[in-house]
Parts: structure tokens; sequence; C-alpha cells
């Protein structure tokens, strides 16, 4: 990297005075800062109370998805509003700490997520890919991954690491069933959410 940030991961405003020992005093300073490799900010404070509230806001159920293996998660949007509604549009971005490392079926690479300014969290992304002209949309499953890892010291949906939660979420919301692949006929147990609909070819419940 050449020490520069895209603008979107610089906050919307630069206080002048620093709350913190040897802050950014300019928003010049922190455009040259290095997020490949800095740590700035991390743990120097935590986040006012208002902005915790929302961090630490109990997941709305209706906004959890369940994969057909049974995993349950939240959509990557969902993460994104929560940040911006803590810290408002422009005050959030990621920033790469690494090069893209793309292997024969796996693109991954690193980031840092930035809030206001200071480093809060360090993750690596990852996204399976299956043909080489589906590198480009596996880079950015890779970035949302990522966003998603970081949001977790965050506390945002916290729940889903939860393995009770996810009990109780499992029996209350979703079904296991049955189903067939219709060009192979074999059976598979899948899962979904009861109030979604049943599973569309090729499978058939």
């Amino acid at each position: 990297m050449n020490g520069s940030i895209p603008p979107e991961i610089v906050p919307s405003s630069t206080s002048l005075s620093s709350p913190f020992p040897g802050d950014f005093t300019t928003a010049g300073d922190i455009g040259s800062t290095d997020w490949s490799t800095s740590y700035h900010g991390l743990s120097t404070q935590a986040f006012s109370k208002d902005i915790a509230e929302i961090l630490l806001a109990p997941v709305d159920e209706m906004d959890i998805e369940m994969k057909p293996d049974g995993l349950i998660y939240l959509p990557e949007i969902k993460y994104r509003r929560v940040l911006n509604k803590a810290f408002g549009p422009g005050g959030w971005g990621l920033a790469p700490r690494s090069e893209t490392n793309v292997g024969p079926k796996v693109v991954s690479r690193e980031y840092a997520l930035v809030c206001q300014g200071r480093l809060v969290a360090v993750a690596r992304g990852e996204q399976e890919y299956f043909d080489p002209s589906n590198i480009p949309t596996a880079t950015e499953g890779c970035k949302s991954n990522a966003l998603m890892r970081c949001c977790k010291d965050l506390g945002i949906a916290s729940e889903l690491w939860d393995p009770r939660f996810i009990r109780e979420f499992k029996a209350k919301h979703c079904v296991d069933v049955f189903a067939e692949h219709l060009p192979t006929k074999k059976k598979k147990k899948l899962w979904r959410r009861k109030d979604q609909p049943k599973f569309d070819y090729p499978w058939k419940e």
C-alpha cells in the first residue's frame, strides 16, 4: 500500500483537539495513516452510550436468515445499516491490511474496520469461487465476509454465535425437512425458516 486510504474511511468531521494521547490532530494526519499496519486508537476509549446501545441492540429475529445446511446468519447489508445508524454514513469504513490472496478455490484478504478514525477490529474475509470469471464477485464477497467478522468485536448480532440462542431460534422459527434432488433423485435433510416457501427446483420437499 502507498500509505493512503480511500476517502470513505475518513471520518466526516475531524476535531482539531484530540481526546486521546497520540490521536490525530488534523484531517491530513488521518489521511496519512497506513491502516495496513497501524493499530491507531485501538481500545483507547469506549464509544458513547448512545452508540453502544445501537451496536449492542438485540438482533431482530425477523432479519435472521438460514442456509439449507442449518447455519443462521444476518445478511451483510444489515451490519452496514447498524454501522450507519451508529456512526453515520462516512463515519466508518473498511481498510485493506493485506493483498488479495487468490487460491485455486478461495479468495481471501485481511481488512481493518475503522470507526470515527479509530481501528476497532481486524479480520480476514474469505469467499469461495468455482470459475475464474467469478473472481471479482468473490473479491466483493470476501470484503463482506470480513465486515461481518469485524462486527463481532463491536457486539453486533452477537447472538448468532451463542449456542443457546441458536438452538432456541431454530426450534422456534425453523424446520428441517427431507428434500429430493430431482436431477439425481438423491434425498437430503435441509433447513429453512418456517415462514419461507418450500424449496424450489432442483429440490422438492
